[in-house]
């Protein structure tokens, strides 16, 4: 194998994935601050609005699932992906993960989420009491487009994914996929976003982080050989070095 084969590569398709997720983005973005009160999508966010909503006082928003995914966005996911993930990537010796998991949670939320909120400023659903439609079942900020909790878990599913070695990625894309769904549906389920919000906030944060693993990917690579979960296991007795009196005569 000559040493350019062996060399670490920043492989092509995450930057085409990630800047193709991100040109939707912005083009939906522009699509809704250019009629913020009745996008293109409004029909059918409606319809998933009359479907899914919730009305006040059902209590179908406060059992467990729903709950999971209400404070994964919010303090304790903050802790989990913020504090202990990159914290647990130092304790390890994979500091280049940890610093690649840190950019891509501090810039998917300040610039796919926050700057893009405030800069469109999309009305989230408000009580439309006539019509059987409610507005948010929690407190919420401003702007509903794009939604920050989904946001949030397209950056989880794809920066785990980064973290794991090729082979040991199948199964997270499962459990991720499933989290990144859960979240469109509880955003919706509570109203506090409209359905397409919430989607393509999910685009959003995962094409941001696509394009940081190719920037970081060479510097990933060099972590994949170190475990993710530090054990200690005895070395095989023929590896164990020869006592000095091993097979001396008595």
């Amino acid at each position: 194998m000559t040493a350019d084969a062996s060399r670490p590569r920043r492989p092509r398709a995450l930057l085409v994935l990630g800047l193709s997720g991100l040109a939707v983005f912005v083009a939906f973005a522009f699509a809704v601050a250019a009629n913020v009160e009745q996008p293109f999508t409004q029909p059918f966010d409606d319809a998933w609005r009359a479907f899914v909503g919730l009305a006040p006082g059902t209590g179908g928003e406060s059992w467990a699932l729903p709950m999971f995914f209400q404070y994964l966005g919010e303090l304790p996911g903050a802790v989990l992906t913020i504090l202990l993930i990159p914290i647990w990537l130092f304790v390890v010796r994979r500091w280049r993960s940890a610093l690649f998991f840190l950019a891509a949670e501090f810039g998917g939320t300040l610039l796919v989420s926050q700057l893009v909120k405030n800069l469109v400023d999309r009305p989230r659903p408000a009580d439309d009491v006539a019509a059987n439609l409610f507005g948010p079942l929690f407190q919420v900020d401003h702007g509903s487009f794009p939604s920050g909790h989904s946001v949030s878990a397209g950056i989880l599913l794809v920066g785990v994914a980064a973290l794991l070695p090729v082979a040991k990625r199948r199964w997270w894309w499962l459990v991720g996929g499933l989290i990144a769904v859960g979240m469109v549906w509880q955003r919706t389920l509570i109203n506090a976003h409209w359905f397409s919000d919430a989607v393509v906030g999910v685009i959003g944060g995962a094409s941001a982080t696509l394009v940081l693993w190719w920037a970081f990917a060479t510097l990933l690579q060099r972590d994949y050989g170190k475990p993710l979960f530090r054990r200690t296991t005895p070395a095989p007795l023929d590896a164990r070095p020869a006592s000095p009196y091993e097979g001396a005569s008595v």
